[in-house]
């Protein structure tokens, strides 16, 4: 029998509720000293509203928390860090326009006669990102630097305030297998000096392989923990959809059709550097077949999927669209021209979060005479096209088509979006990272709805930083290095280790360049 003081945090018969949505119904959770504890759940389980609750973002509406076994309140998140809890969040609260270094010590400044002692907090966190492998550029701005390198700060910001108590919500959704690699590392080290970690996370892998123990969260109810080595990623999937699961994508090979996007000789200028971020690159997506860009954060997939959409001017090359020119067409008329866009930043690119989902829904066809006429928008349609999405989609909301995209979990608002542009059946769809935060019921279903587009004769450009994802899903795999393609590669003849050389730049097919 364990005693209440080899736990570090007890939370206590919490119960939680927002309107419609009883997010956390009853739930007790241990965490000991010195372990990784994973929280494992679907999307909207509650597992991310249980984390705020410690954090002090929310208040529990019953229930009780304990530190060190003596009972505690969390008001907010100053009294979180007080009692050295911190958080890493699965949308990153940093602020744009300020430097790497600012936000890392933002509400922690050393001060000397009210001056910041910037001297002092760059030497601790250069220090910290050493210790920890975590290097990042001190003086850039966050609006500048890859989503990779925010989380690293995010995990900066914990360890400058010497926090004992770690809490990340998702914290590999961004990241590549690499830094995913390193990550796992850094938790078991932090572990190691005394640290207790908890971890909530939909990947089965990432959580046999770093965590000691694992909750199981289901529709706000929990399930159970279990030890990590008395269990298997079947097991887990089972306690968490309550069915099994298949955990790889079944498909027949691909029948590639018609050229549907020819890119050639496309270059994108950089927004952080003077060189080009995108250089020279060519090639084609058929009908009928998924093509992947695959490499790791940072090499230029982001700024050449924003000069696809339209997001990011171009500086050279012609990218045709069906036989149509829209190498400088707005963002409207490649929609019109047929390219749907899943967006890596659902957050900033993929939704409006003041809006309702049913307006979400209709972003960019309020404008069709099925959703209009003479300029009034017809609220019945939209709101039974809503409807038919968020039940065909299991989009799960606490008010259905008038909840506010804001308030829905992460997996969802990605479920909202990948529904709307599937359905808006377009020739071309660009899927950027389509089941970043997604638990595996999420990911099954968003696969089967990109491979039956693919059969339907639909040219899908998938961008990932997956790896089991690209090998699963592509039928033909672009690796992008330092802005190039470096590798054309058939999933069904290559290795995950020989696509992870073409991603470092250890290997690349270019014959012209010199190894």
């Amino acid at each position: 029998m364990e005693k209440a003081q080899d736990y570090v945090i007890e939370m206590l018969h919490i119960t939680k509720e927002f309107p419609g949505i009883k997010a956390n119904d009853d739930i007790t959770l241990q965490l000991r000293r010195g372990e990784i504890h994973a929280l494992l759940g679907e999307n909207g389980a509650g597992k991310s509203t249980l984390m705020s609750v410690l954090f002090g973002l929310y208040q529990p509406d019953a229930g009780v928390i304990k530190k060190d076994g003596k009972e505690v309140k969390i008001n907010d998140p100053n009294d979180a860090t007080a009692l050295h809890i911190g958080m890493v969040h699965q949308h990153f609260k940093l602020i744009d326009v300020f430097t790497v270094l600012d936000n890392i010590i933002l509400g922690a400044e050393d001060t000397k006669m009210g001056f910041v002692q910037r001297k002092n907090a760059r030497e601790k966190v250069q220090r910290l990102s050493k210790q920890y492998g975590l290097n990042v550029d001190l003086d850039a701005k966050v609006e500048n630097i890859t989503v990779g390198m925010q989380q690293r700060v995010e995990i900066l910001k914990m360890l400058y305030r010497d926090n004992e108590v770690l809490i990340f919500d998702e914290p590999t959704a961004v990241l590549t297998p690499q830094e995913i690699t390193e990550l796992m590392q850094i938790m078991k080290g932090l572990t190691r000096e005394g640290k207790s970690i908890l971890f909530i996370s939909h990947k089965l892998n990432e959580i046999m392989e770093v965590s000691d123990r694992v909750s199981v969260l289901r529709k706000g109810r929990y399930i159970g923990t279990v030890n990590t080595a008395d269990t298997n990623p079947v097991e887990l999937s089972r306690m968490m959809v309550g069915h099994d699961v298949q955990l790889v994508v079944d498909k027949d090979p691909a029948q590639p059709g018609k050229v549907v996007l020819d890119v050639q000789n496309l270059h994108v200028p950089s927004k952080l550097y003077k060189h080009d971020a995108v250089k020279g690159v060519s090639f084609q997506v058929r009908a009928g077949e998924i093509t992947c860009i695959a490499g790791i954060d940072g090499n230029g997939q982001t700024e050449l999927v924003y000069a696809l959409s339209g997001l990011e001017k171009c500086s050279g090359g012609v990218i045709n669209l069906e036989g149509h020119d829209i190498t400088h067409a707005p963002i409207a008329k490649r929609s019109v021209a047929g390219l749907s866009h899943i967006p890596e930043d659902r957050h900033k690119h993929g939704l409006v979060l003041d809006y309702t989902l049913e307006q979400n829904m209709v972003l960019q066809t309020y404008e069709e005479p099925r959703f209009q006429k003479m300029g009034f928008i017809k609220f019945g349609a939209v709101r039974e096209y809503a409807e038919r999405l968020i039940e065909q989609y299991d989009v799960r909301s606490g008010q259905g088509p008038i909840t506010k995209a804001r308030s829905m979990s992460g997996g969802n608002q990605q479920k909202a979006i990948v529904a709307r542009e599937i359905d808006r059946d377009l020739p071309l769809i660009i899927a950027v990272q389509p089941t970043r935060g997604l638990d595996v019921g999420a990911i099954e279903y968003i696969h089967k709805q990109l491979v039956k587009q693919r059969d339907a004769g639909k040219a899908v450009l998938l961008v990932s930083l997956e790896l089991d994802e690209v090998m699963n899903l592509s039928d033909r795999i672009l690796v992008m290095y330092e802005g190039e393609i470096v590798g054309e590669l058939d999933p069904k003849q290559t290795t995950v280790e020989e696509l992870g050389l073409y991603m470092a730049g250890a290997k690349r097919q270019n014959k012209e360049v010199s190894a």
